[in-house]
């Protein structure tokens, strides 16, 4: 299996679409909350989700990357620096750790079908090489910590497992849950070392 990671240009926007809203719902997220204000989605899409995310699609730094696995879209990652996110830098509950300029990964989603074959690592990485191809420092991640098996409903957000699988380090602790779960802050040091 040959598996390659993209940005997420408008040229790829309808496999993006395709990993993460088949159906293609209006009521959708379309992975727009994190990124963009109730106010900027009216002024983006005329309050349409879908065409808020294509207008994120054209700006010089798309919202995240498109996984594919043999040329099929399996996989999704919203990357971007964490100073582009409004969910993030309006945080009360994910506060930043110290002022690195950190690259954030706040959603992963593997397209059905298509789960359980390690395509949400695969994914991640190619964000992580996204992320260094724009001289980010370092990426941070904010997965929860379940004491077992985790709700897969709450996948998107992935576990503390799946970003040590690749390399991150738990950096620090949020205020935030998700299903009553902790997250973390974790982190994956990109600056050269001396």
């Amino acid at each position: 299996m040959v598996f390659e990671v993209h940005p997420m240009t408008p040229d790829r926007f309808e496999d993006f679409a395709d990993v993460v809203n088949p159906n293609r719902r209006a009521t959708h997220c379309w992975c727009v909350p994190h990124r963009l204000r109730s106010a900027e989605v009216d002024g983006l899409g005329g309050g349409d989700r879908e065409r808020a995310m294509r207008a994120l699609c054209e700006r010089d730094l798309p919202p995240g990357v498109v996984g594919y696995a043999d040329g099929t879209p399996v996989a999704w990652c919203n990357i971007g620096p964490r100073s582009d996110i409004p969910a993030l830098v309006h945080s009360r509950r994910i506060r930043p750790l110290d002022d690195v300029a950190v690259w954030s990964i706040v959603c992963t989603v593997v397209r059905g079908g298509h789960r359980k074959r390690g395509h949400t690592s695969r994914v991640i990485e190619g964000a992580v090489g996204y992320a260094a191809a724009h001289d980010a420092p370092a990426v941070e991640a904010y997965p929860v910590d379940p004491p077992g098996r985790m709700d897969t409903t709450m996948a998107f957000v992935g576990t503390r497992v799946m970003f040590e699988k690749v390399g991150f380090e738990v950096a620090g602790r949020t205020e935030a849950t998700a299903s009553r779960l902790p997250r973390l802050v974790m982190r994956r040091d990109l600056s050269p070392r001396a």
